[in-house]
């Protein structure tokens, strides 16, 4: 019998994720069509059951707000499953020819590598503010992840020659890289940074 691969092309049997607090949250079951519509997502916490690839095409369709602000998530994206389908499998052909790996082995690292491990909260004592460092949870690890290569890839394309699978797939492998020049990698160094500061 053969073995399912995403998109019919790429295996993930092989691919292990070495950071033990994401390995229970990173899903790479096999599925050929990365796109379930839900099914067998009972509630919002069952988003690890569902496949890594297909919570990018997700996080592709509705990006999140930067800040406060609405300029990532209303009017670009249309929140179309079929041309952030297309998006992603030609951003991993883009990443194969590029690094001549299995592209999901590659975004699979890249997600570990730009997770951030703490961030800041605001704490209220006595009438004043102040920031504090936490831990972060595995889960939101993978969000934060997944948000901050999609805005940064995003920013790189829109109004601009670059096609949004090129500025998906560059950010994608500098991640992969630790490259500081990626918008994901360089906000969790950023985030770090500060809530070292704030201990």
């Amino acid at each position: 019998m053969n073995e399912l691969k995403i998109f019919d092309r790429w295996d993930t049997n092989q691919i292990k994720v070495t950071d033990l607090g994401l390995q229970d949250y990173i899903n790479l079951k096999q599925i050929v069509v990365p796109r379930t519509c839900g099914r067998n997502i009972g509630t919002q916490f069952w988003k690890s059951k569902t496949n890594i690839v297909e919570r990018l095409i997700n996080k592709l369709m509705i990006p999140g707000h930067k800040g406060k602000k609405h300029k990532i998530s209303s009017g670009r994206c249309g929140g179309k499953a079929i041309t952030t389908y297309l998006i992603v499998e030609k951003t991993f052909l883009i990443i194969e020819r590029k690094t001549n790996k299995n592209p999901i082995e590659v975004f699979v690292k890249a997600l570990e590598n730009a997770a951030p491990r703490e961030e800041i909260t605001t704490i209220e004592y006595g009438g004043a503010r102040y920031p504090k460092a936490v831990e972060c949870a595995p889960q939101r690890r993978i969000d934060m992840a997944l948000k901050l290569m999609v805005q940064g890839s995003y920013a790189n394309s829109y109004g601009k020659k670059k096609s949004i699978e090129d500025a998906l797939a560059e950010e994608i492998i500098k991640a992969y890289n630790m490259d500081q020049t990626s918008n994901a990698i360089g906000k969790k160094l950023e985030i770090e940074r500060q809530s070292d500061a704030s201990r």
